[in-house]
């Protein structure tokens, strides 16, 4: 069956069988066999095309969407990810959706979220309406630790133009009530997506991109620490964090 969503996508950004094919390093055959035959790429392969595109990989190939469930060796682990693009992004929504107490997102940028759910900021004011405590903390585009992500995971500038990015994306909550937006200036280990007990945690890579790293989704328990780890961890960056103000 042919691929029709990647057809469209290569046509809306005047895409060739050639030109996608030299820029993902791959026989412009392939690129044509996965548009008309619906063949699915190598996962890293579909990255990168999905990436260059500017799309969601998910949507590209949709069977290269995966969940492991977590072996038993910890209470507090629900599921494993090899990859974050292996995570829908309904996933990170639905989390956010179901929280009544507490939202906290700790990133550099992170702004797959805004630009695969465009409707994020607005579900964030819903939580908030109805009692949920937001706090949101991207990363200083001018701090010496965010420059040095990004000669690490090889993207040059990118990363500060994508904290830039996050915090436009993130201002128009800036004053809202139950909501505070604050940068940081961290080492950030890893990336933390909580919502009241349960968190996604996007590991950080030497030399990879977030996208690339695994994540894995915990939930609270007694009988573990694993949960309080990384919400004592967002505390602890969130107390050295500056708040955004408006205007």
């Amino acid at each position: 069956m042919p691929n029709e969503r990647l057809r469209a996508a290569m046509a809306a950004g005047g895409w060739t069988y050639n030109a996608l094919a030299d820029k993902v390093e791959v026989d412009p055959k392939s690129v044509e066999r996965w548009v008309n035959l619906g063949r699915t790429p190598r996962r890293a392969t579909a990255m990168l095309a999905a990436e260059t595109l500017g799309e969601d990989v998910h949507a590209l190939w949709p069977s290269l969407r995966q969940a492991r469930p977590a072996r038993a060796v910890s209470p507090e682990l629900v599921a494993l990810y090899d990859q974050r693009a292996d995570v829908p992004v309904s996933t990170f929504v639905d989390l956010l959706s179901q929280a009544r107490e507490q939202i906290d997102v700790l990133v550099y940028a992170a702004v797959f979220l805004h630009e695969a759910y465009p409707r994020l900021n607005e579900l964030l004011k819903e939580r908030a309406a109805e009692g949920c405590a937001v706090r949101i903390a991207v990363g200083d585009a001018d701090s010496s630790n965010v420059q040095q992500r990004g000669e690490e995971e090889k993207f040059g500038h990118g990363i500060q133009s994508r904290c830039r990015l996050a915090l436009m994306h993130y201002r128009p909550l800036v004053g809202v009530p139950g909501i505070e937006v604050r940068t940081h200036a961290t080492t950030l280990y890893n990336s933390i997506y909580r919502a009241d007990d349960q968190a996604l945690v996007n590991a950080h890579v030497w030399g990879v991109n977030a996208y690339s790293a695994p994540v894995w989704h915990v939930r609270r328990s007694k009988a573990g620490s694993m949960f309080d780890t990384y919400a004592h961890s967002f505390d602890a960056v969130w107390a050295t964090a500056t708040p955004v103000r408006e205007g």
